[in-house]
Order: C-alpha cells, then sequence, then structure tokens
C-alpha cells in the first residue's frame, strides 16, 4: 500500500477562504516545490534551505504569477509523515488551490487518497495505529470531552497500557517455548504462580478497559438520553428547553411526535444527544403505535432515561408508571421528571412520588415552561455521565475495531487461565498466550494486514 510517490492535497477545509494549505509528501516533496516557487529577496532554492523554517514567495507557471505563497518546509525524518513534507500556505481562493494543485501533479505528484498522510506516519513509526485513529477523532471531536479523549488516545494513552502487557506476556511466552526444547529434562524455566498472577492482572486490566467502551464510545459520538413518557406530558417542550430551540412541534394534541427527533448540545464539555420520542400509550393508530415501539427501541440504545410525568394528571401518571416500562429502564442511568409543578397541588405531588417509589430513581419536580428548577435536571444529566465505569488508570476505549480486539484478547487470556488452574501443557498455553498477543498487537498495529489498514484509512479526510 504504500508506493513511496510523492503525493499531495489540500490540507485545509473545502472551499473559499481566507488562506489554504497545500501540503507535499514524499522524497520528491522539495524537488517538485522548488520548479515553481521563487524567492524574490534572494532567490535560493528550497534544496538549500534548513529544515523547519518559513519561505516567503511566487509561485510561477512559466512565466505567469500564480499567487504569493508562505512555505514550510519540513526534512525526513522530522516531520510528520516522517518523510520530507512541504506545506504551500496561498490564499484562499478554490481556483488558486486548483491551480496549485495540478502544477504539483504535472510536475510529477500525484493526489493524496483519504488518510494516506496518516497512514504514511503510521508505516514510517512515527505513531502506532491507535495513535492514527486518534487522530481522525480528533478531527471530529464536537466537545472538549471527545477532545480530551482523542486527545490523550493520541498521545498513546491506550498503546502504552498494552505495550507492557504484551512485554510481559512475551518475557513469559519466550520461557514457556524455552521449556519445550527441553521437554525430556522436565525443567520448568517459566514459573506457575507468577504467570497465573500476572493473566489475573491482564484479565482485570482487559476487563476494565472493556467496560469503558460505553462511556468512550458515548463521549466520542454523544451520549445518547431518551426523553420518554405518556402522550402530551411536555416531552417535544422540554427538548426545545434543552436544545434552547424550537425543534420539536408542541402541540396540546395528544400523539403529536409519530416518530424520533433527535439533536445534540453540549453542556459543560460534554455532548449529549437528546431524543424526543413518541407519547406511550394504548392506541388503535398504526402510525402512532409504529412511533411507540421505536420510542421502546431507542430506550435500549440510550445511557440515560428522563421519564417524564405531568403533575396535573394523575390517571397518566399511574398507567405509565405500571406500564412495562419498569424493566426496560432498571439497568439505565434513570430520573423520574415531574413536569408542570407549577399547575399541581402539593397532595399530586405526594401522591405521585409515592407511585414512583417502586423505582428508585431520583425525583425532579421541575416546571419546563416556567423554567422552574430545571437547574437540578442539568446537574442530574452531568452527575449521571460522571458515574460512569473509568478505568484506574484512566485510559477509555472509544474504538469500536479495539473493543472488539480486546474482547478476543480477553477470550484467550481466560483459556490461559484454565489451562494454569488445570496444569494444562506449556504448549497450549502457548498458543493461548500467542492468541492474546495477536490481538493486543491488532489494535497497536504491530500485527495489522493491508485489508485492515485500507479500512481504517478511507475514513479519514484528504489531505490528513
Amino acid at each position: 500500500m504504500y508506493d513511496q510517490n510523492t503525493i499531495c492535497a489540500v490540507a485545509t477545509a473545502p472551499g473559499m477562504g481566507a488562506i489554504a494549505t497545500i501540503r507535499l509528501s514524499g522524497s520528491d516533496a522539495i524537488g517538485i516545490t522548488d520548479r515553481l516557487f521563487k524567492s524574490p529577496k534572494d532567490g535560493k532554492t528550497l534544496r538549500s534551505q534548513p529544515a523547519n523554517t518559513l519561505h516567503f514567495g511566487q509561485i510561477i507557471d512559466q512565466s505567469e504569477l500564480v499567487d504569493e505563497v508562505v512555505i514550510a518546509l519540513f526534512r525526513a525524518p522530522h516531520s510528520f509523515t516522517g518523510e520530507d513534507v512541504i506545506e504551500i500556505s496561498c490564499h484562499g481562493s478554490s481556483y488558486i488551490q486548483q491551480r496549485i494543485l495540478m502544477l504539483l501533479i504535472k510536475e510529477g505528484a500525484r493526489m493524496a487518497r483519504p488518510g494516506e498522510y496518516t497512514q504514511r506516519a503510521f508505516l514510517n513509526g512515527k505513531m502506532d495505529l491507535s495513535q492514527a485513529e486518534a487522530v481522525a477523532d480528533l478531527i471530529a471531536s464536537q466537545s472538549a470531552s471527545a477532545h480530551a479523549l482523542a486527545m490523550k488516545q493520541m498521545k498513546g494513552g491506550i498503546s502504552n497500557e498494552l505495550k507492557l502487557l504484551r512485554n510481559d506476556l512475551l518475557s513469559f511466552i519466550s520461557l514457556i517455548e524455552l521449556e519445550l526444547d527441553f521437554s525430556e529434562e522436565d525443567v520448568e524455566f517459566a514459573n506457575r504462580d507468577s504467570l497465573l498472577q500476572l493473566v489475573h492482572n491482564i484479565n482485570h486490566l482487559i476487563n476494565s478497559l472493556v467496560d469503558s467502551f460505553q462511556y468512550g464510545n458515548a463521549i466520542k459520538n454523544g451520549i445518547p438520553v431518551a426523553i420518554i413518557g405518556a402522550a402530551n406530558v411536555g416531552k417535544s417542550t422540554l427538548l426545545n428547553f434543552l436544545l434552547r430551540e424550537e425543534r420539536a412541534i408542541v402541540s396540546e394534541i395528544a400523539g403529536t411526535t409519530r416518530d424520533t427527533i433527535e439533536d445534540v448540545v453540549t453542556i459543560e464539555g460534554i455532548q449529549f444527544r437528546f431524543i424526543d420520542t413518541a407519547g406511550i400509550r394504548s392506541t388503535t393508530d398504526s402510525i402512532e403505535s409504529m412511533g411507540i415501539e421505536r420510542t421502546f427501541a431507542k430506550i435500549d440504545q440510550a445511557n440515560i432515561v428522563l421519564i417524564l410525568l405531568d403533575a396535573t394528571d394523575l390517571a397518566s401518571c399511574n398507567f405509565f408508571l405500571e406500564n412495562e416500562i419498569h424493566d426496560r429502564v432498571l439497568s439505565k442511568e434513570c430520573a423520574i421528571i415531574i413536569n408542570k409543578i407549577d399547575l399541581a397541588t402539593n397532595d399530586d405531588l405526594e401522591k405521585i412520588a409515592e407511585a414512583a417509589k417502586g423505582f428508585g430513581f431520583p425525583l425532579l419536580p421541575i416546571s419546563v415552561k416556567r423554567n422552574i428548577q430545571t437547574d437540578i435536571l442539568v446537574e442530574f444529566l452531568l452527575k449521571s455521565v460522571h458515574k460512569e465505569k473509568v478505568p484506574e488508570n484512566g485510559v477509555i476505549v472509544s474504538n469500536v475495531r479495539h473493543y472488539e480486539a480486546l474482547m478476543k484478547a480477553n477470550e484467550a487470556i481466560v483459556r490461559v487461565m484454565e489451562g494454569l488452574d488445570h496444569g494444562i501443557s506449556g504448549d497450549f498455553i502457548s498458543q493461548d498466550i500467542r492468541e492474546c498477543l495477536y490481538y493486543l498487537g491488532e489494535i497497536t498495529g504491530e500485527i495489522s494486514t493491508d485489508e485492515v489498514l485500507g479500512n481504517i484509512f478511507k475514513n479519514f479526510c484528504i489531505g490528513k
């Protein structure tokens, strides 16, 4: 997959802007640019300039001035890709960008494929595969928490943990396989008690990383929050309040929301994905019934569920709390929101609180329309996020590929534990350890295939 050609692409966002950056990488990046660049100050070539320097000049097509530019020069191996790299900062006209790209291609460069710069950085040992994937997560981050998570991964958060595990396992497997060479002498180089303690520790660490995936994936993509309740209790009003815009239609007619409505909002650096659902009630309307089925599906997918009750409608509250909701939300972070408290009596509120006791969830009495005590809802949302499982080392898994590899690595390490408990032969234990090492290596790219690399980097933007 690494064809050694010099590649070029616009590295800034597509379209027109004040400035655009065009990046070249490869052994002939400096030479290609030299054939187009003229320095009006001293006339020196870029080849003669030191690394990590900036140069003002002009891009010339034969005798025609295309643009005045600033060129950043980086020499291998001290660059993002590990190759010679040139970054041309030109004016942000789409015409100028395309004109410069055409000139670079004419001089021998080719257009970069999606993610090819980061792929070359990986292939040249500038970062491992999990760090390369974190680059894409960093570009896509839309909240402070997602940004912090991607930065930690890019700095080697999970890589450092896995390298320690692999090194310990490699030491033991080499001793076990040495025993196999001296099987007739019946010697034991690898202490079985020490190995058992090690695999227990590895099992514990992998499990903690696996457990962190739900939280990490939610941080990366937005914490899904389902707003559920009977028809016409104020779910759409609550969604509009949280989003600070009229996103959902609000009507006194029950059953207005027939489908789910989703949107995101960032609260104190954490992105929440709020889902307004169809009201749950008995109905003969086939379309409304389909909406209610989708509501149940969204409850299953959500990390947090907000059960909204109407404090002025005791019959509706009792019906909803006695419905099949209870079992669906028991495993969720959940709160019962008692809405419209400005219109209810104290007696009504006490009766609702009594009916909701069986759920064991916090009760949050508010008025969305009058903005009464809504701050306790925001406080609950933030507390719910911070209660999620985070490993002691602070490393959080957010990548589905990493999660799947960790699950397979853990299956192998569990077989090692069982083998040691039952005194199984060293060659079988060795095979299971090697399988665990394989899946841990898949995460960092120490073991990879062209197909895996292709699937990862094809999702990057061109220019990165």
